[in-house]
């Protein structure tokens, strides 16, 4: 009797795992009262995507992959070019015949040092055009005298 009930409760093991695993079998049922309720067709369900839909949203995000590709390429110029057209070639922009000279060292390191110097020439310009401008310095020793409120200036009118 044990044996029996094994074997029964082994058999409905089995029919429950082969109506799970293919739920495109129909259901046999005996029983005339039985009934069943579509899921996708009831009035509650969510809204099925029809085939336009969904070929325009597969374009959509092949247009998006194809646009993140060429931003990744824009913005990381030292990543390698891949390509699997054997027939594909390149032109060294830099040394080619008609390429425009290439500077100096000299003539670089003059050109920095020009800027430098500018660049110095407008922070002591934008010192003297703007007093109300807080001074930085670097010198921890650096100490300063107020000419206006030190003791022998001479009094001023409000």
């Amino acid at each position: 009797e044990e044996h029996a009930q094994i074997l029964a409760d082994a058999m409905a093991l089995k029919k429950l795992a082969v109506d799970y695993l293919h739920p495109e079998l129909s259901v046999a049922t005996s029983d005339g009262t039985a009934l069943g309720r579509n899921y996708f067709t009831r009035a509650s369900a969510p809204e099925q995507e029809t085939v336009e839909e969904t070929e325009e949203r597969a374009q959509i995000l092949a247009d998006s992959a194809a646009l993140k590709k060429s931003a990744v390429d824009y913005l990381h110029p030292e990543l390698p070019v891949v390509t699997s057209d054997a027939t594909a070639c390149g032109r060294n922009y830099f040394s080619r015949a008609s390429a425009p000279k290439q500077e100096f060292v000299e003539d670089s390191e003059e050109r920095a040092q020009i800027l430098a110097e500018a660049a110095s020439l407008k922070k002591l310009a934008t010192d003297h055009m703007h007093p109300e401008l807080p001074v930085i310095i670097s010198d921890s020793a650096a100490c300063g005298r107020n000419y206006f409120t030190r003791p022998s200036a001479p009094e001023q009118e409000s």
